[in-house]
C-alpha cells in the first residue's frame, strides 16, 4: 500500500533556512500505527529517499494527533542560487509514492 493512499495529509515547508519538515496526518488510530511502524518511514529510508545521511534525519511520531513529523537538513539553503522550492512546499513529493 502507498503511503498517499493511507495519509489524510502529506506536506512539507521549510524549518528555517537549513531545515525542512515533512508532516503526515492520518485520520485513523489504525491508519497511524501502520505508518508508524513502517521502515520505509525510518530515518535510513527517508534519507535514501531524500540523498541524505540517516543522522540528518529526524523522525518524530505523535500519537496523540495521529501524525508523524520528519526533520531533515536541506541539501541547499532556501533562497541560495541553485534553490528550486523557497518555501519548501513541494519537498512532500517522494513520499507520496513510498509503499509502506
Amino acid at each position: 500500500m502507498k503511503l498517499s493512499d493511507l495519509a489524510q495529509v502529506i506536506r512539507s515547508k521549510n524549518a528555517g533556512p537549513r531545515r525542512l519538515t515533512l508532516d503526515i496526518m492520518f485520520a485513523t488510530d489504525a491508519d497511524y500505527q501502520k505508518a508508524a511502524q513502517s521502515p520505509a518511514l525510518g530515518p535510513e529510508a527517508i534519507g535514501r529517499l531524500y540523498g541524505l545521511p540517516a543522522d540528518q534525519v529526524t523522525v518524530i511520531p505523535y500519537p496523540v494527533g495521529r501524525a508523524i513529523k520528519v526533520v531533515m537538513a536541506r541539501r541547499i539553503m532556501a533562497g541560495d542560487p541553485g534553490d528550486f522550492d523557497v518555501y519548501g512546499a513541494q519537498q512532500h513529493a517522494p513520499l507520496l509514492q513510498v509503499e509502506l
